[in-house]
């Protein structure tokens, strides 16, 4: 049984939801998301609720569960509110500027690099912070790890990309040669 597939979902005012051959379609002011549902769940919408149900009775199915809900909770909460990832820049000469709907990053290589935001994303850049924001978690998030990996921080100087709020584990170094 999963604890988390077992609750159900509330459907705030001026959000909908709509099942046809196994997609979900969740609608909300910020816009309009699908999800395809695995073959073990099942749906069911009541009232301004929604219901996720196991099927089957497979070794995989309460993993699908728990994990179908959780999706679909976060479509419910991104169509309505949205979501934000907060990135800094750190490191002298590191910077970011936004040149059309692409993020221009000089982060210490011989070239400045190129991001191509993705499609229903939107990239805004203040001093040293990326903000990503968008109405799916999944892209979202995805969106800022691959900002981050294009320079992660390093352990010396902690220079590099990185979440807002991360603590990045900082090394000693060399210690100084033997003193004769």
């Amino acid at each position: 049984m999963s604890k988390i597939g077992k609750k159900p979902i509330t459907l705030p005012q001026g959000v909908s939801a709509n099942v046809e051959n196994r997609a979900v379609k969740i609608k909300g002011p910020k816009g309009e998301l699908i999800f395809n549902l695995p073959r073990e769940i099942e749906l069911k919408i009541e009232n301004d609720r929604i219901l996720v149900l196991p099927i089957g009775k497979s070794k995989k199915t309460p993993a699908l569960w728990g994990t179908a809900r959780a999706v679909i909770a976060n479509m419910v909460l991104g169509v309505e509110k949205g979501f934000e990832k907060k990135l800094e820049i750190e490191g002298v000469g590191f910077k970011a500027q936004m040149q059309g709907n692409d993020l221009t990053l000089n982060l210490g290589f011989s070239h400045p690099v190129l991001f191509k935001t993705p499609e229903g994303i939107k990239i805004s850049v203040e001093k040293n912070a990326i903000t990503v924001s968008g109405i799916s978690l999944e892209l979202v998030s995805q969106t800022a790890a691959n900002i981050r990996a294009l320079k992660k921080p390093e352990p010396y100087k902690g220079k590099g990309i990185r979440y807002a709020g991360e603590v990045v584990r900082r090394k000693a170094g060399k210690k100084v040669a033997g003193s004769a």
